[in-house]
């Protein structure tokens, strides 16, 4: 098949390089498996030739925004190719008039935004992978990010799609107006749909106007449930920060010794807020938020410029990363509750950690309930690997009895399928699978992802 696919696509790169089926067999879920070769389309045209291909040929088809991905959504299944979307990365529009923004999927999210920001434009949509993941990657995921808390996730900002299907017909999906009801809403069926039911070509996003100022807060506290008691006043206070982040002793203490801002060794648990707005307004939602906190027994601080501010941020973006250092594999959950569970569902899991003696590590955006659960093992330790593989049922389980969802926004992919029965019932499941066989009748577009 491999020299097929090289003559199928004299104008496309195709490799079939050893190499680069091990750079792009693998996300950051750490699963890995070998595809059976890697294409990179550069426009709409090419993804319309190999998907065709593909479709006659009941070939796999797993397309790749930067393979950031948490749950495996981006690891080939047996025979797949890779059609990786990185180098379909233009803006190709951007209307100030009526805030909208044309791009390709493969554009970066980081630069998507410094590029809008020099307009004096704003697309909030900020995952912690923001200089690495892509814009059509995160439609994939419906990515969300510290500032959800205020201005929604991805699939708040996607007005317009254009698809590639499995069979290679093209689909133009939304409006590029504000307002429009004719026919389903297929635009947000595409949208966190983990790139099994089509591939997104052209994304048509919302934008907003750049905010007038930002204050940063950075609030520690002596005790962890404190932490989540202040949360839940402060959204009671009628105040909604564009970013509510939350980490504990044990994330702190791994960013510390990665990238060190002398957090004190007592504390903990640390919110880091931020709000934006009128430079009067948000003064004054300053102080309301910082009387909240101190009167829960926290220590306040203001980042005092924009580098400040762009530290405190780095530190937080680099907690992921610096878990490592714990030990060598991570079992990352992102859990969401109502928000004023969260205390309770802290307490639940430093109980989880202490009666099972392995380390759980959280952070996240506590603003809205999301809590990024980290069960640090050793994936060569049998026996501690299958111990926090049993801990994340368990985590699901309080998590579903506290009325909340098993995952917020890393999606499904591979690693949550075998749990996706605890949250949905079996006829939610059904049809779920009936519109995946509409879309993909010959199911070559990322089989066996988000169900078991």
């Amino acid at each position: 098949m491999n020299r097929l696919l090289l003559e199928a696509f004299p104008d496309i790169k195709v490799s079939v390089e050893p190499e680069d089926l091990l750079c792009y067999g693998f996300d950051a879920s750490g699963l890995e498996a070998s595809p059976s070769a890697v294409v990179w389309p550069k426009d709409t045209g090419d993804v319309v030739k190999i998907m065709k291909y593909a479709y006659e040929n009941n070939i796999p088809v797993i397309p790749r925004g930067a393979g950031t991905g948490m749950t495996g959504g981006a690891v080939p299944s047996k025979g797949a190719i890779i059609l990786s979307l990185e180098k379909m990365n233009r803006i190709l529009e951007i209307d100030s008039e009526n805030l909208n923004v044309l791009c390709e999927p493969g554009v970066i999210n980081g630069r998507f935004q410094r590029e809008l920001e020099r307009l004096g434009l704003f697309y909030p949509p900020d995952p912690a992978s923001m200089n690495f993941c892509t814009i059509g990657g995160n439609v994939a995921e419906n990515a969300g990010g510290p500032r959800a808390l205020k201005y929604g996730v991805t699939r708040d900002y996607v007005m317009g799609l254009e698809a590639v299907l499995p069979d290679g017909n093209i689909i133009h999906t939304g409006v590029r107006t504000t307002k429009g009801v004719v026919g389903y809403d297929l635009t947000r069926l595409l949208v966190g749909s983990e790139g099994t039911l089509a591939v997104i070509t052209k994304i048509r996003l919302r934008v907003l106007p750049l905010p007038e100022d930002v204050i940063t807060l950075l609030v520690l506290f002596k005790n962890l449930e404190a932490s989540g008691h202040a949360v839940s006043k402060i959204i009671a206070s009628r105040i909604i920060p564009r970013t509510l982040e939350f980490l504990d002793s044990e994330a702190m203490m791994a960013v510390e010794n990665f990238k060190p801002i002398g957090l004190p060794k007592d504390i903990e648990a640390l919110l880091l807020i931020e709000l934006d707005g009128h430079p009067s307004a948000i003064t004054k939602e300053a102080e309301k938020i910082s009387e909240i906190c101190r009167s829960l027994d926290a220590e306040v601080s203001m980042a005092e410029d924009e580098a400040a501010r762009e530290k405190l941020w780095e530190c937080r973006r680099a907690v992921s990363p610096a878990l490592y250092r714990l030990k060598p594999t991570k079992i990352n959950e992102d859990i969401v509750v109502p928000r004023n569970k969260i205390p309770e569902m802290l307490k639940r899991l430093r109980r989880l950690s202490e009666e099972s003696r392995i380390k759980i590590v959280n952070f996240g955006h506590a603003g809205d309930g999301n809590i990024h659960v980290n069960i640090m093992v050793d994936r060569e330790d049998k026996e501690e690997y299958e111990k926090g593989i049993k801990l994340v049922g368990q985590i699901f389980k309080d998590t579903l009895e506290l009325g909340g969802t098993i995952s917020g926004e890393h999606g499904i992919g591979l690693t949550k399928a075998g749990y996706i029965g605890m949250e949905l019932s079996k006829p939610e499941i059904e049809i779920m699978k009936s519109v995946k066989k509409i879309f993909d009748p010959k199911n070559i577009l990322n089989p066996e992802k988000i169900f078991p």
